[in-house]
């Protein structure tokens, strides 16, 4: 098992270094310029409960689907060395079997919610075991075999539901995407915090952690460890799965509705970069769940700040594109060994001058 023990020393909070310091310049650029940005206030809502406003409420509510996402593509892309890129299509799909299944009960109540939500968990499984099948069994790029549901999972959702867009009003539903009464913070936050704590006590007393590391640094050296691969690969996909049917549900009771063409749209691409801005490799191996957190509420972060300076909308993919590839390059190992190398020499250098006044 020394691979493994070697995987286990290799990670560390420099990991988390470029996405603590991309969010500390967002944080202190928009202190400079307006210094009104973190203001946090209370405010009655159209259901007459007290809620939380501000930016940063509205930031941390609004990245929810991407961070829950972001997590599970983390673990893909640890595992499998590749990205899914059909998620937000998976998590339409998701969506769609949990109006279709609530549209079927004669009432909604907490009991069909669960059991909506069984069912959606149920149907992104199945579509995530058929992606990790073609990635773990056949061999094929995670990216490629994922672009299948890529392209026709929005389809599938629109047979499943129909041309129309169908509601579903609820105090439930509309307490799951918004807030619960009594409690002012938003709802899809404890979401984000239930799936990371699921995910923590998971890594905490298994070894699905290492495996995953082990199968992404060195398939073959983790077999001859005894770990077997496509297993840890068809897992990964399973709990990615699961993120995405509660991103799904979420998004869908946000809304209050669920339509194929807007749900979850673009969230794949963001999910890649969160945990990409989060220090993860993009080739596998090692990783941080709480980076690619941190990375969805930066690329959120930076969407808040460019609209609060009244960039248009049309504009902001453009100017996120440069703001991300100066943080994605910043981490790449090119820079970070230049950095490192410099960082030595001047430290050795420090350390000769004063061997030479003593």
């Amino acid at each position: 098992m020394s691979m493994i023990k070697r995987v286990r020393k290799s990670g560390g909070l420099g990991q988390l270094l470029i996405p603590l310091v991309a969010m500390g310049i967002l944080l202190l650029f928009n202190l400079f310029r307006d210094p009104g940005f973190y203001a946090i206030g209370v405010a009655v809502n159209n259901s007459g409960n007290r809620v939380l406003t501000g930016n940063i409420i509205s930031i941390i509510d609004s990245a929810s689907e991407l961070a829950i996402i972001a997590m599970g593509m983390t673990l893909v892309t640890a595992a499998c060395g590749g990205q899914d890129i059909s998620v937000g299509a998976v998590g339409t799909i998701a969506g769609s079997i949990f109006v279709k299944a609530l549209k079927g009960f004669s009432s909604i109540n907490l009991g069909t919610v669960l059991l909506a939500l069984l069912a959606c968990c149920l149907v992104t499984v199945l579509f995530k075991l058929f992606n990790g099948t073609l990635v773990s069994v056949f061999r094929i790029q995670p990216m490629i075999a994922t672009l299948i549901l890529f392209s026709c999972g929005r389809s599938i959702a629109y047979w499943i539901v129909g041309s129309a867009t169908p509601q579903i009003d609820s105090p439930i539903i509309s307490a799951m995407g918004m807030t619960i009464p009594g409690i002012p913070i938003p709802t899809p936050i404890f979401g984000v915090i239930l799936v990371g704590a699921l995910l923590a006590l998971i890594f905490r007393f298994t070894t699905l952690r290492l495996y995953t590391e082990s199968v992404g640094v060195n398939e073959g050296a983790a077999r001859l460890n005894g770990i077997n691969p496509i297993l840890i690969k068809l897992l990964s996909f399973v709990i990615l799965g699961l993120c995405v049917a509660v991103a799904g549900v979420i998004g869908t009771c946000r809304m209050g509705q669920v339509s194929h063409k807007t749900l979850l749209i673009d969230i794949e691409m963001d999910a890649i970069l969160a945990v990409a801005i989060g220090g993860n490799s993009l080739g596998g191996g090692r990783f941080k769940i709480s980076g690619s957190i941190l990375g969805a509420y930066i690329i959120q972060m930076l969407t808040t700040t460019l609209l609060a300076m009244r960039v248009d909308p049309v504009n902001i993919k453009a100017y996120k594109a440069v703001v991300i590839i100066i943080i994605v390059m910043a981490g790449s190992p090119v820079v970070k060994n230049r950095l490192t190398t410099l960082w030595n020499r001047r430290r050795s250098g420090g350390l000769h001058a004063a061997s030479g006044r003593g």
